[in-house]
């Protein structure tokens, strides 16, 4: 018999989502037609919604990031309480906001800079020339210290930046958000400086953790979670994963990403989850798990790295994390 051994990053049972939180008939046609498939294939069972059919749809799960006793935090509240600054600042905003007429298909990525292959490229096809779409389940935790669990469905960065070939001077790799303030409200306001933007150290985005995510429970993700294209870096704290990607430009020198330009003091370049060093007004020793149970959730340990430590310290070997935060 095969004994699965679990990766120490796994999250045991008792503290994920129980499954009764979650019932996947309740979404709607809508949110299944965002990013990576065109179409959709009749449901195969009776009551259960159609999968988009095209572009990696629907996926399967890499087991090597799946705990089969892990139970995934509800879609409806990974789809309606998140942060999305561009269509609003409280939680329940960009749900409603992002899904009044902005439209992401057609969708086209330019990857730029110190680059023997660049492109521009529609979604789809970049998700197809990645070899479709698997599905990982990783912890997301929040500067704000609130946290999920999230099967988040896409491709390794690490193979875009394979195709892409970057030039030995390339160290650093952008991320930039859409700019659309005519179709989204929030970029009418000068709440941040617009385009978001994100960075990662080269090496950092070429971790096999490191991923770009086109869909959320084996489906397109909705708009208002960042739709075609999104960043997932799982060892971090979730702002570092820019939304709506349409660009991703290789540079020679550590840019100022867009918290960093707004408020230094509180957020630096790296964004590691940290539970020892705390943000200039709270704790981040602890988080309070969404759907866990009570009104505002449970509240459980933060781990280094968000329980990727012994995956993602070699990154930052002889750094001051404190420094660094």
């Amino acid at each position: 018999m095969l004994i699965r051994s679990p990766q120490d990053w796994e999250l045991p049972e008792s503290a994920a989502t129980p499954e009764r939180d979650y019932d996947l008939r309740s979404l709607g046609r809508r949110e299944f037609l965002k990013t990576a498939g065109l179409g959709l294939a009749t449901a195969a069972l009776a009551g259960r919604p159609a999968f988009a059919t095209t572009a990696g749809f629907p996926t399967k799960v890499n087991p090597d990031y799946r705990d089969a006793a892990l139970k995934p935090t509800a879609y409806e509240l990974i789809t309606s309480y998140n942060n999305f600054y561009e269509f609003g600042t409280d939680k329940a905003d960009p749900k409603p906001n992002a899904n009044k007429g902005w439209k992401t298909e057609p969708w086209t990525v330019e990857i730029t800079g110190l680059v023997r292959n660049p492109a521009k490229i529609d979604a789809n096809d970049l998700v197809a020339k990645m070899g479709g779409a698997e599905q990982r389940v990783y912890r997301f935790r929040c500067v704000e210290a609130w946290s999920m669990v999230i099967p988040w469905d896409g491709f390794p960065l690490a193979k875009l930046i394979a195709w892409a070939d970057p030039k030995p001077e390339a160290k650093f790799v952008t991320f930039t958000t859409v700019l659309d303030p005519k179709n989204i409200p929030g970029q009418r306001r000068g709440t941040l400086e617009w385009p978001y933007l994100e960075a990662l150290r080269l090496d950092e985005s070429n971790h096999e953790l490191a991923f770009m995510a086109t869909g959320i429970y084996g489906r397109p993700i909705p708009n208002q979670n960042g739709a075609p294209l999104r960043l997932v870096v799982p060892w971090k704290y979730g702002f570092k994963c820019g939304k709506s990607i349409v660009k991703i430009n290789f540079v020679a020198k550590q840019p100022r990403n867009t918290w960093n330009v707004m408020a230094a003091d509180e957020y630096g370049f790296y964004a590691n989850v940290n539970p020892t060093v705390d943000h200039p007004r709270w704790s981040q020793a602890s988080e309070r798990v969404i759907g866990g149970g009570g009104l505002l959730g449970t509240r459980q340990k933060t781990l280094m790295f968000n329980g990727y430590e012994k995956q993602c310290a070699a990154l930052y070997k002889g750094m001051d994390l404190r420094k660094y935060y």
